[in-house]
């Protein structure tokens, strides 16, 4: 059972990045099968992360870096007060709506990727002792959400296992009916 992304889905660069950005989310949706939102926001382990809380700090990560791209003000603004809020479900959140909203923010990444004239281009970052100096290309935003996400995919999979042994093969089985 395949869980990479095959080589002819690729196509040109910018189908690359955008594939490999895709397969690490998809690693994080299958996480949360068949969970309910209590499961999916429990923290079994000594860490304070849950599935759900991986899930929206992934879709707001995402959101985040594409607003800068474009050189607009993200749309939620986290600081140190309210930082540990992208890591939970808060008000009336629930899983459905956080997956409803990073499908939104997939398509928006998609349809920004592929609209810029170049993966070259660049813009600046603002100054923060967490963001690297100066100006980022689209490619190394690419290639920034592929890590960050696939660094948050590997706690999805532990996170996963800890509530129910279930497995990343396990889940690609349940995802695909098998």
């Amino acid at each position: 059972m395949v869980t990479h992304v095959p080589a002819e889905a690729q196509g040109d660069e910018r189908g690359a990045l955008l594939s490999f950005i895709e397969e690490q989310r998809g690693g994080i949706r299958r996480a949360l099968l068949g969970l309910t939102d209590e499961q999916a926001s429990s923290k079994p382990s000594a860490s304070e992360l849950s599935l759900a809380g991986v899930l929206k700090h992934c879709a707001e990560v995402e959101q985040s870096w594409i607003a800068r791209a474009r050189q607009e003000p993200p749309a939620i603004s986290r600081d140190q007060s309210n930082w540990h809020e992208t890591f939970q479900l808060v008000g009336d959140e629930t899983v459905a709506s956080q997956l409803a909203h990073w499908e939104q923010v997939a398509a928006e990444t998609e349809k920004f990727i592929r609209s810029v004239p170049s993966l070259d281009d660049t813009f600046p970052l603002p100054e923060a002792p967490w963001f690297p100096k100066g100006s980022v290309s689209m490619r190394w935003v690419c290639l920034h959400l592929i890590r960050e996400t696939a660094r948050h995919a590997g706690h999805a999979d532990i996170i996963r296992q800890s509530l129910d042994g279930k497995t990343a093969f396990e889940l690609v089985a349940l995802e695909q009916g098998s």
